[in-house]
């Protein structure tokens, strides 16, 4: 079940920022999401490290997609209302893991904390998320 989610999920990132970062999530649980993200010019700063607005876009993307899995069920969809985060460590060739967890499941709210990691499992960045349930389904 959670294999063909994630087909989903992977199926959603068609024509969006996710397939142009080339987001792919690999592992789906009752309650976090995994992906990865490569690091290249692509997601460069001009200093040739990873772009803190990649990594902010990746985070989303695994929180948003997180939620929206919690809720379609419901007929309901999520949508991002805040993200913090702190950029801890650069990098500037690789990939990338992220890996996002439900901290709170709200009927309206959802809080969650997404952790980016590196090929060694060294913490590049931390965020947190809210994410608000609204009443309206996903059109893809």
């Amino acid at each position: 079940m959670n294999q063909e989610k994630l087909g989903l999920l992977n199926q959603w990132n068609k024509n969006t920022l996710m397939e142009t970062l080339e987001i792919v999530f690999t592992e789906l649980g009752n309650d976090y999401l995994v992906g990865t993200m490569p690091v290249n010019s692509r997601v460069h700063q001009p200093l040739g490290m990873l772009h803190g607005g990649a990594n902010i876009a990746f985070a989303e993307s695994l929180g948003s997609c997180l939620s929206n899995v919690l809720v379609i069920p419901e007929g309901k969809a999520a949508v991002g209302t805040s993200i913090n985060s702190n950029h801890l460590k650069s990098k500037t060739d690789g990939v990338v893991t992220g890996t996002a967890k439900i901290i709170r499941k709200g009927q309206t709210l959802h809080f969650l904390e997404i952790e980016i990691t590196d090929e060694n499992g060294s913490l590049l960045c931390h965020c947190t998320m809210t994410n608000m349930v609204i009443n309206r389904q996903i059109n893809k």
